[in-house]
């Protein structure tokens, strides 16, 4: 026990340097659009302060016409509200610190997953790989919505590994209200209750009464979680129901325009050219109020969806090209980031994540060989993962279905539309658990050719 308690504080603390040296970097650069959004920040940030100057009401939308106030679901703007009371600074600073504090202890997360699912041995690699990872340390060191979401989301994984380990209808419910919880941060997870239930009910060794009862629990639960923003916006945009929010039609339609044959369907590549096109269909003077969900963003963003499908439907197999090179975009760890997917993360160095005045010495030293460290694994990485989902079903193919079902998910969702490689993050933690798995394997194929006796027991 002594020993697991060490280990994982030794794992806690490289997660903290990691992302603590991550973040010093991203906040010299938090006015660089390239490094860090600050145009989405502002949407929430705005939103926060004026919830605690009691300019807005805390949840309700009292001006049903401001259809862009559901284009992000309520719970960042509210979660960026407590920080700013807590800490008493209004800043993405604030929200920084104390997300990568969070970020550094929600790797016990991948650590539990991969304890629940493959053993002791799998859950501290996975863990070590969760504390180095690039992507994980920079975005879990960026104030935005990305890592609170992968928080819960992993955690209802975890519970749902517990459910089928355990048979215990409670963690059922857990796992579904975490993901509805997840919903309030981001949308992307809201449809993964579906698999999770089926593959529940699926891999569950009981009665089909008893497996039903499972999946449908954790289904309610999940809707449970997030019915109060699907009631809000029901009610306040009654009779154009949006329940869960904008921006589908947009992703959709902003996925086609970013390729090489986006001009030639006419999708448009921005912001600012999907809202040209608006203003133009709509007829509207050019100093008139028009923005990507204002006015009539309902309409406006459907609208956009079907205009998508339509191309998509016209040209599957070409879709389906992009799709795919979408998806290995999101499993691109080294070298150029694939385009329009955003950054998967930077390594650590003195240059970067130290002052001027700490570039040399011991410190700066220690610095450069974690990211030589970070280096090395961001290389291996990829064929890790992809060997240990082989491994992992030989092991036991019902806990690697469980944990793939969240993975196949995402690079689904990820892969239709407009995506970045942040949005993807529990995914992305999960993927670690398999590149343990095959480190786990190696050792103890070692183990078997240096102790043959050990190999006959």
């Amino acid at each position: 026990m002594t020993k697991r308690v060490l280990f994982l504080c030794l794992i806690l603390t490289l997660a903290f340097a990691i992302r603590g040296l991550t973040a010093n970097f991203i906040r010299a650069h938090l006015n660089d659009p390239s490094w860090f959004q600050f145009g989405s920040y502002a949407i929430f940030d705005q939103q926060a302060q004026e919830i605690l100057d009691r300019k807005q009401p805390l949840f309700w939308i009292a001006d049903p016409s401001r259809t862009d106030r559901i284009v992000y679901p309520p719970g960042y703007p509210l979660w960026l509200g407590i920080i700013y009371k807590v800490t008493g600074a209004r800043s993405p600073v604030a929200t920084q610190y104390v997300q990568l504090v969070l970020d550094s202890l929600a790797v016990l997360l991948v650590v539990g997953i991969g304890v629940a699912a493959f053993g002791w041995t799998v859950g501290w690699i996975a863990g070590v790989f969760a504390a180095l990872s690039p992507l994980l340390a920079f975005a879990g060191a960026t104030p935005n919505a990305d890592a609170p979401t992968s928080w819960l989301v992993l955690g209802g994984v975890w519970c749902l590994v517990i459910a089928l380990k355990r048979r215990r209808i409670v963690y059922a419910i857990l796992a579904g209200a975490l993901l509805g919880l997840a919903c309030w941060f981001r949308l992307n997870p809201l449809f993964l209750f579906l698999p999770w239930a089926l593959v529940l009910g699926f891999l569950m060794k009981e009665a089909w009464r008893k497996r039903i009862l499972f999946a449908a629990s954790l289904a309610l639960a999940t809707f449970l979680a997030i019915s109060p923003v699907i009631v809000r916006n029901v009610v306040t945009f009654y009779p154009q129901i949006a329940p869960t929010g904008l921006g589908f039609g947009w992703n959709l339609l902003a996925g086609i325009g970013e390729t090489e044959r986006g001009a030639e369907f006419g999708a448009p590549c921005c912001d600012a050219e999907i809202i040209e096109q608006d203003r133009h269909a709509m007829n509207v003077p050019a100093d008139a109020e028009v923005g990507l969900y204002f006015p009539d963003g309902i309409r406006r963003d459907r609208d956009r969806g079907k205009r998508a499908l339509k191309i998509i439907a016209a040209h599957p197999l070409w879709f389906a090209g992009i799709a795919a090179r979408r998806i290995g975009g999101h499993l691109k760890y080294f070298g150029d980031p694939a385009p329009r997917l955003g950054t998967a993360g930077i390594n650590v160095t003195g240059a970067k994540s130290l002052s001027p005045a700490h570039q040399g010495g011991v410190l700066a030293f220690a610095v450069n060989v974690l990211g030589n460290i970070q280096s090395v694994f961001r290389t291996v990485a990829l064929p890790l993962m992809l060997v240990g989902i082989v491994i992992g079903w030989r092991r036991d193919w019902r806990m690697t279905l469980l944990l793939m079902i969240t993975v196949l998910y995402y690079l689904f969702t990820l892969g239709i539309g407009h995506s970045e490689i942040r949005y993807g993050l529990p995914m992305q933690a999960l993927l670690l658990i398999f590149a343990a798995i095959t480190v786990d394997a190696f050792a103890r194929w070692v183990g078997r050719r240096r102790n043959p006796a050990v190999a006959r027991l």
